[in-house]
This record gives C-alpha cells, sequence and structure tokens, in this order.
C-alpha cells in the first residue's frame, strides 16, 4: 500500500512559496536557508543498500586490512559525490550573495581536493596491499572488483 505523507509535501510547498515571495520583494536568502532547502530522500531499495553497503566487503575472503582499505574507499568515493552535488547546487542556486557563494565554492573545492588525495592515498594502500605474496589470485580479483564497485 502506497503511503502520502501530505504533511511533508505541504511544508515543502509551503517553503517554495515563501521563497518565491521572498525573491520577488528582493530578499536574499541566507547560505543556511539555502541549506536547509536543499533535500535528499532514499528510495526503499536505496535504504537497504545503504545499510547493507559494505556486506559484500565483509563477506569478502580477504583479509581484515584489505576489508578496511575498501571501505574507507568507498567512504571517501561517497563523501566525494556528496561534496560535489553539494558544489553543483551551490553553483546554480540564485539569490545567494556572489561574494559569499565564491567563498563557499572555494571552501567546497579544497574540500573535494582534500578528499580525492584520501581516495588516491587509499587506492594506493590497496595496491601495496594486494601484492601481498600470500594472497590468492581470487582474492587479488575479489578485492579488485570490489574496489571498482
Amino acid at each position: 500500500m502506497l503511503r502520502l505523507d501530505v504533511n511533508a509535501v505541504s511544508e515543502r510547498l509551503a517553503l517554495g512559496v515563501q521563497r518565491q515571495v521572498s525573491r520577488a520583494e528582493g530578499e536574499v536568502p541566507s547560505e543556511q536557508e539555502v541549506r536547509d532547502g536543499l533535500r535528499v530522500t532514499l528510495s526503499e531499495l536505496g535504504r537497504v543498500r545503504a545499510t547493507a553497503k559494505n556486506d559484500d566487503i565483509d563477506e569478502a575472503d580477504l583479509p581484515d586490512n584489505i576489508k578496511e582499505i575498501l571501505k574507507l574507499i568507498r567512504a571517501l568515493r561517497q563523501q566525494i559525490a556528496e561534496k560535489q552535488a553539494e558544489l553543483q547546487a551551490l553553483m546554480t542556486a540564485s539569490g545567494v550573495d556572489p561574494q559569499l557563494q565564491q567563498m563557499r565554492v572555494e571552501a567546497l573545492r579544497s574540500e573535494l581536493s582534500s578528499l580525492q588525495g584520501a581516495l588516491s592515498s587509499a587506492q594506493a594502500s590497496l595496491v601495496d596491499a594486494l601484492k601481498d605474496k600470500r594472497l590468492s589470485d581470487d582474492q587479488r580479483m575479489q578485492a579488485a572488483s570490489l574496489a571498482m564497485a
């Protein structure tokens, strides 16, 4: 059975109308108001995947150090995707003070750069860990497959 949360829909609709009226009156929303206006929801499938996102790594026949590196790589990729979405939303936001927007864009780009550096480092650590002579070819293939997922 399909449930529809009418309260949430009406609240978002009311906020949207308020923002349009404010823009028409020349008011500029604060950065916090812009951030509050962004909303991400997960489908039921998305929620299931989010809770079980590392189950495949945990169940893999791999040493614990490689499992931890794989989990770190996934977490960093997730953080990078979130920062990229935040940056995209900020760049397309209208009515934000241009100077404030530019400062926030630069800060997000710096955060993205740091995250991408950490991802490169984690991937290099994985490559080093996969050179362990005790690993079978199947384990190396499994780790590579999990790293790409």
